[in-house]
């Protein structure tokens, strides 16, 4: 299976990155690639809480992801959408960051809420607390495809790697971590992060991101680091995006993870113990 990892610079506009994705998601298709993934937040790159609430919208009505689940089906591809911020019907009014698998048929395939918050402390003069603006999910994600079994997370949930492993023990071939990772904490964790993952695991990791300054009408400009990566399951990395907005293509072959996990077998060598 040829894979395509879409690295965007989104703005805070939904109606502003939808073509920017389409266009994107139409190449790759063009290119060969059947299964092909989008960054965190592919919709709306935003600190500005009441920006957030005039712009985004609930998953049932939501444009981007009626737009990219028809794109899907005209192209015959599957499809995962990183994640979109989305409006709930939540008591306190907080957001979803809900990553989506499309199957060919337009049809979600599966759907996975972030479930680790980055609220964070990087430095005095930069701060984040994702908590206050968007509610954590509380479920594990595994979805099946005739090409991999996939085990879905978003972005901070790489620094938690016991749900990586509760993921490749119930059978995840293919690990997906769509990001926009803070370019600060990007430049010093990101590809370590995604390569223990890989190497614990036995497991392609592919980590589809946002780069660079994103546009915004109110609050805070972010910036994210970019260099979106295909980590191969004995943890070499087979492709990095850098920074500029762009697809890299990768071809996955589980031959790799069968050959991976039977050199190493440590998925099979957990053993409980006492303390501390």
């Amino acid at each position: 299976m040829k894979a395509a990892l879409l690295q965007l610079s989104s703005s805070d506009d939904p109606a502003e990155n939808l073509p920017v994705v389409r266009t994107m998601v139409r190449e790759a298709a063009a290119a060969g690639a059947g299964f092909v993934l989008t960054p965190e937040v592919t919709n709306c790159v935003s600190s500005d809480r009441d920006h957030q609430t005039a712009v985004l919208r609930h998953e049932e009505d939501d444009p981007t992801l009626a737009a990219l689940r028809t794109e899907a089906a005209e192209l015959r591809l599957w499809l995962l959408i990183g994640s979109l911020a989305l409006k709930t019907h939540d008591a306190d009014g907080r957001f979803a960051n809900r990553s989506f698998l499309i199957g060919p048929d337009g049809a979600i395939a599966a759907r996975y809420d972030k479930i680790h918050m980055f609220d964070v402390k990087v430095s005095e003069a930069e701060q984040y607390r994702e908590s206050a603006g968007y509610r954590p999910g509380a479920r594990a994600v595994l979805a099946g495809t005739p090409f991999a079994t996939i085990g879905m997370t978003v972005c901070y949930d790489v620094r938690f790697p016991h749900l990586y492993r509760r993921l490749a023990k119930a059978g995840a071939e293919v690990l997906t971590v769509p990001a926009a990772f803070n370019d600060t904490t990007g430049a010093a964790h990101w590809e370590s992060l995604l390569r223990a993952r890989a190497i614990e695991n036995g497991a392609y990791v592919l980590a589809p991101a946002q780069t660079g300054s994103h546009a915004a009408h109110g609050g805070r400009q972010r910036r994210t680091h970019g260099h979106s990566l295909a980590i191969a399951p004995w943890g070499e990395v087979i492709c990095d995006g850098g920074t500029g907005i762009g697809i890299s293509y990768v071809d996955l072959d589980l031959a790799e993870v069968a050959k991976a996990r039977g050199r190493v077998p440590s998925l099979a060598h957990d053993r409980d113990y006492e303390g501390p």
